[in-house]
């Protein structure tokens, strides 16, 4: 008699840290932890540690400056992938994404804008609404599970992908310190080299490594932000094969690429929310959400976010430049837009740019991001929960 088969299903955790979401839920986790522990009798040790310097840096310096270079170096990649052979390879494609996420970080930033004319160094955080944290945004739309059409995720992450660029070229023009010439130099120079290993054809990974652990020590040094580096040596990763195939598992780029997806979305995100996250309210009373600067992420986050990506979204579909998404109904679509009020993890980063040798504007800040990006998802969530019918398997 022949033996029965057996299917074995995949384990939850096995299904859970395959999911694109993951690390968006595990960064809800580990942002409330952050602030147990800041609001706790553990605070003390909290703050210490991430103030004690190693090797002529912080702790918190390390991790916003080395740690996230490699996040940076994930979203450089993740953007020239979407650009050559992916969601935004056309015009097409682009167009919508494109509009809402201008939309998306216009009107956010005049929102906040408004809030602070009367502080030229609140002035300085304009830029920290305008961001959408990916992995936050996807995580909540996960809990929605079938109920989302897949275009929309689609067009959610298209959308951040966009929002991260946008917010890159923010931090290079906007928020960088003073230049040292000789630093700066160096530093074309080692780029120039990482673009001719990719005009020369080579395709180990190796020598772009080592000359990236470069280019991010002189970046450091020059006085353009270290993170930024990440994202120039992104652009110089080869797509294409040694045998010059163009969209391959076995390219450089995607084999980076997915070596790098799950220490980011499960280690250094999660790490760089516990040391961002933590704010102590001792002291502070609901007033403290009433000051330009928590008052202008808060709006800009919630109100400018959704004005932005559904206003412009909305223009472009009725000016026949743009579709909406296959599937979607107009308050699905405004769900999404809701959704993209959630700006965690480029916001908090913005803000450490915006306000370096403030502590209490930083404090703000936290305040500011939280709530903004908790109303957002809370009511982005209810209003794909009431507007989605859930798919039967």
């Amino acid at each position: 008699m022949a033996k029965s088969v057996v299917r074995k299903h995949p384990s939850a955790l096995r299904d859970f840290l395959k999911s694109e979401a993951a690390g968006g839920i595990i960064l809800m986790a580990v942002a409330l932890i952050a602030i147990l522990v800041a609001n706790s009798p553990a605070a003390t040790l909290y703050f210490k540690v991430l103030g004690t310097y190693v090797a002529g840096l912080s702790i918190l310096h390390w991790i916003n400056d080395a740690l996230m270079a490699v996040f940076f170096l994930l979203v450089g990649l993740e953007i020239k992938r979407e650009f050559l052979d992916g969601q935004l390879s056309s015009w097409s494609r682009r167009a919508l994404p494109g509009f809402a996420a201008l939309g998306g970080m216009v009107a956010p930033a005049l929102i906040y804008v408004a809030f602070n004319l009367g502080s030229p160094e609140g002035l300085r955080g304009w830029a920290i609404p305008a961001a959408t944290d990916i992995a936050f945004a996807l995580g909540v739309l996960s809990l929605l599970g079938s109920r989302v059409p897949a275009s929309l995720k689609v067009f959610l992450t298209a959308l951040a992908i966009l929002d991260d660029l946008g917010a890159v070229i923010i931090i290079a023009i906007f928020y960088t310190a003073d230049l040292s010439t000789l630093f700066l130099g160096l530093d074309a120079l080692t780029l120039i080299a990482l673009f001719a290993l990719n005009r020369l054809g080579v395709t180990r990974l190796t020598p772009y490594l080592v000359l990236g652990a470069l280019l991010w020590f002189l970046a450091l040094k020059s006085g353009i932000h270290a993170t930024l580096a990440g994202v120039a040596l992104a652009l110089t990763i080869p797509l294409k094969t040694s045998r010059g195939t163009p969209d391959s598992a076995d390219s450089p780029l995607h084999k980076l690429e997915h070596a790098l997806h799950p220490w980011v979305a499960f280690l250094i995100i999660p790490i760089f929310g516990f040391a961002n996250a933590g704010v102590s309210f001792a002291g502070l009373g609901p007033s403290a959400l009433l000051a330009p600067v928590p008052l202008g992420i808060t709006l800009g986050l919630f109100l400018g976010k959704q004005i932005g990506v559904f206003g412009f979204g909305w223009a472009a579909i009725r000016a026949g430049l743009a579709d909406l998404p296959a599937g979607a109904s107009w308050l699905q679509f405004y769900g999404i837009a809701l959704l993209c009020g959630i700006g965690f993890t480029m916001s908090l980063f913005i803000g450490l740019l915006a306000f370096p040798e403030s502590p209490a504007l930083q404090d703000q800040t936290k305040i500011g991001v939280l709530a903004g990006s908790l109303i957002a998802g809370v009511a982005g969530w209810a209003l794909l929960r009431l507007t989605s019918a859930k798919k039967r398997p």
